[in-house]
């Protein structure tokens, strides 16, 4: 039997669930009566899937496809806070343009805040930043699952999923 148990701490998503997400918003914007006739659209950005254009005719627009692909996330689960909103809308030819790009990946100063959140909360855990990732291991599965919930429940700007659970 295992002396130490271990997982890791990861910003990611899984791109078969992205594309069927936004599929599904692209039926439902055909569909729905308020984007008839409109220029409406959403699409990915380019081929490797790293982002989405989102074109309408005003703000408003925008912000309903934004809100569709938002509802259409969480009922698969997926985290809100994949879509990085930053980027302002580009208006030109009468169409309002937003370029939306997935979160992914942790870097140095987000590795830090959670290893000081690791630290402060369960001083027996064991953190180390492996590139853009955590891993975490410890004694017991207790602490590593208590130590998941809290993490599930803080308020980051980013997307966490734990992999490799051992």
């Amino acid at each position: 039997m295992a002396t130490s148990f271990s997982f890791d701490i990861v910003s990611d998503y899984n791109l078969s669930d992205v594309i069927n997400v936004i599929d599904q918003a692209n039926r439902e914007l055909i569909n729905r009566y308020d984007f008839k006739g409109t220029s409406a659209s959403l699409s990915f950005r380019d081929n490797n899937k790293t982002g989405l254009t989102i074109v309408g005719d005003n703000q408003f627009q925008i912000d309903q496809v934004v809100d569709l692909v938002r509802k259409k996330l969480a009922m698969r689960g997926l985290s809100q806070k994949l879509l990085d909103l930053s980027k302002q809308p580009v208006t030109s030819n009468l169409k309002v343009t937003q370029d939306v790009e997935f979160k992914k990946g942790l870097d140095q100063d987000k590795a830090k805040k959670i290893t000081a959140l690791i630290r402060e909360q369960f001083p027996k855990l064991k953190a180390q930043i492996q590139g853009q990732e955590i891993r975490v291991s410890g004694p017991k599965k207790d602490e590593l699952q208590a130590l998941m919930q809290i993490l599930e429940q803080q308020d980051f700007d980013f997307p966490v999923s734990f992999t490799n659970y051992r």
